[in-house]
């Protein structure tokens, strides 16, 4: 395709609100605006404007809020059947709000018209039209979504395309084709949005898709080859069901492999960045696996994967992890060669030919212990004792005396009740000091930690800074298990 704008529409804080597991507070809301604004996406969906006290604020602050570059949308629909336009309650909700972008969901199936709203297919087009116009007879830049449009479209295309040309004669800004319940697929999507395209030559359109079939940023990239000049998306895919278009990969794809501008070059660096902070505030986790801002996303286990990127990177690096702020990583594990651990072991500070240490005779160690259940290759800390111990540097902070472990199972609720206690008490000696100490926890692992935390804070303060947030028990398989590290 030519290089053109695609204009970005992010509908996080509200389709992404409506994950399930997913609460957003007022203050993450305006948090997100303003990180979404930096970054240069020019649409972002606020949500209904007196759905909730927290929407009614969500748009009072925004009123006051000063952005660089986004304009706000309010979502709503269009007028109830047999209301005018302006009679009903709802577009006046989405005036009054002050929203300058204001986006109108509609039927587009016939079948949904009948049943859903239960009016006849030419009330439905009045309903389309008389709110398009009113909003816009308004001042305000519309969005209309034609809902199940792709549904729609193979149910009764002449239907479809009438909802359509109601929007667009209307005067709306973009009719942005809904496929709703995410079940189409990539070729499908591109034949229905070029003949509705072609169809209305002079409209503008975008694209809104959902991820029930895997296929919301093919679907949403096929739609763009097809015509349209606006993608709908939310920040890491996060939506109602299994989720929406990934917005972020979208902007990425769109940049990096079709030659289109969204937020430009400058801005995409912060591609990362942007995924870590939503998810952050959404308290969940960015997928490791995920394109271009997961962590995992150019890392590199295989021994013949790291060996080749040391010498020519795009062979498995199908663009530079910079440009959307993200660095490549050597990972260190049984399927690792000899270039995988130089290379790990530099990054650590290490170098191991310097210290007369084979490659190999660490590699053997290392898939000796993963055979055992150790695992190294997300935990660079432990591979830096592991190289520590081999290059003679490695001194132990502390010795272990004893520790011991008491589950008191309260009552006759079982033991993962929430009143099962863990009591952990640990003796440790760092230098010629001996600390003994007592920590509790709902787990094993818990009290061992807090026991241990209190045994070596005097020592080490810096502990206190430090957090337990993950851990694996591994049994091992086998009867030459190492001694796991003290340290």
């Amino acid at each position: 395709m030519e290089a053109t704008r695609i204009y970005t529409y992010d509908s996080t804080l509200r389709d992404g609100e409506q994950c399930e597991g997913i609460t957003l507070s007022l203050a993450d809301k305006l948090a997100i605006v303003r990180r979404l604004d930096e970054f240069g996406i020019d649409y972002i969906e606020g949500g209904f404007p007196a759905s909730n006290p927290k929407d009614v604020a969500f748009f009072r602050e925004m009123a006051a809020m000063e952005l660089r570059h986004a304009q706000i949308a309010a979502f709503g629909s269009t007028c109830k059947k047999g209301v005018a336009a302006a009679d009903d309650a709802g577009l006046a909700d989405l005036l009054a709000c002050g929203a300058p972008v204001v986006t109108i969901v509609g039927k587009t199936w016939d079948a949904q018209v009948e049943r859903a709203l239960q009016t006849t297919l030419e009330e439905n087009l009045r309903m389309i039209a008389d709110s398009v116009a009113y909003l816009k007879a308004a001042g305000r830049r519309v969005v209309f979504d034609a809902e199940h449009y792709f549904d729609g479209y193979k149910a009764n295309a002449d239907y479809a395309l009438a909802c359509v040309g109601a929007a667009v004669e209307a005067g709306a800004d973009s009719v942005d084709l809904c496929e709703t319940n995410g079940g189409a697929l990539p070729f499908e999507v591109e034949a229905v949005v070029a003949a509705t395209a072609g169809a209305f030559p002079n409209a503008a359109f975008g694209i809104h898709c959902h991820n029930d079939s895997g296929c919301a940023v093919a679907n949403t990239l096929a739609a763009v080859r097809a015509g349209a000049t606006q993608v709908q998306g939310t920040v890491n895919g996060i939506g109602e069901r299994v989720g929406n278009t990934d917005l972020l990969t979208v902007i990425a794809d769109l940049e990096l492999k079709m030659g289109a501008t969204c937020v430009g070059k400058h801005s995409l660096a912060q591609l990362t960045g942007v995924a870590q902070y939503v998810a952050e505030l959404c308290n969940v986790s960015k997928p490791a696996h995920h394109p271009y801002t997961g962590t995992s996303a150019f890392a590199h286990k295989g021994g013949l994967h790291a060996s080749a990127i040391a010498r020519f990177p795009e062979a498995y690096e199908h663009v530079s992890p910079a440009a959307v702020g993200n660095a490549s990583r050597t990972v260190v594990s049984e399927l690792a060669g000899k270039a995988s651990l130089l290379s790990k072991a530099a990054a650590l500070g290490f170098n191991l030919e310097e210290g007369g240490v084979s490659a190999q005779e660490v590699l053997d160690d290392i898939k000796e212990r993963e055979a055992a259940g150790f695992t190294y290759e997300v935990a660079d800390g432990s591979l830096g004792l592991l190289l520590m111990r081999h290059l003679g540097l490695y001194a132990p902070a502390f010795t272990l005396e004893s520790f011991r472990v008491i589950v008191d199972d309260r009552e006759d609720t079982g033991a993962l009740a929430k009143d099962a206690l863990s009591e952990a008490t640990v003796k440790i000696h760092v230098g010629d000091a001996r600390f003994v100490a007592t920590g509790e926890s709902t787990g094993p692992v818990g009290a061992l930690d807090a026991a241990l935390r209190r045994a070596i804070v005097e020592s080490y303060p810096q502990v206190a800074a430090m957090e337990l947030i993950d851990y694996k028990c591994a049994c091992s398989m086998s009867p030459r298990a190492p001694t796991p590290s003290r340290a």
